[in-house]
């Protein structure tokens, strides 16, 4: 069984992709904290889970935000000059799912402020990627690598 492509710890990725879909993904976390109680929040809070299950889960390739950057945009820049290994923009996927899973969680059980809580905490680290190129889940998924591949000692 073979990974999927972007699980490879050889593949890198443009910088710039992870950094357009983080430009999206604040946009539409600000529109679904704005209308959070009504059917278009809870939709596109639904599909924005949806959005980073499938960088999380599938791979980046798959996210619609970087198919539209690949397809779209990429073609119109200078070619990239800077690339990262794929694995942390996918760890940032999975964490800005969990927060959106919750979200939807506390939603659906009328914990709204649970729904508000996690919306507004992706909505910043997506913030801080798109607007300063720091990727909160990135440098959570870096920590993690340092802690665990220290050999413990009894």
């Amino acid at each position: 069984m073979s990974l999927p492509v972007d699980c490879d710890p050889r593949v890198e990725v443009d910088v710039r992709g992870p950094r357009f879909a983080a430009a999206i993904t604040t946009v539409v976390l600000a529109v679904i904290l704005l209308t959070l109680d009504s059917v278009v929040g809870a939709t596109l809070l639904v599909m924005q889970a949806a959005v980073f299950g499938l960088g999380a889960f599938v791979g980046l390739r798959a996210q619609p935000y970087g198919i539209i950057f690949r397809a779209l945009v990429q073609p119109r820049l200078a070619p990239a000059t800077e690339f990262e290994d794929a694995a942390p923009p996918r760890f940032a996927a999975l964490v800005g799912f969990i927060f959106t899973a919750v979200a939807l969680l506390g939603l659906l059980s009328g914990v709204t402020v649970v729904a508000y809580i996690a919306v507004a905490m992706a909505l910043a680290a997506a913030f801080l990627n798109a607007a300063f190129a720091f990727c909160l889940g990135c440098e959570m998924y870096l920590i993690g690598r340092r802690i665990f591949a220290r050999p413990v000692s009894v």
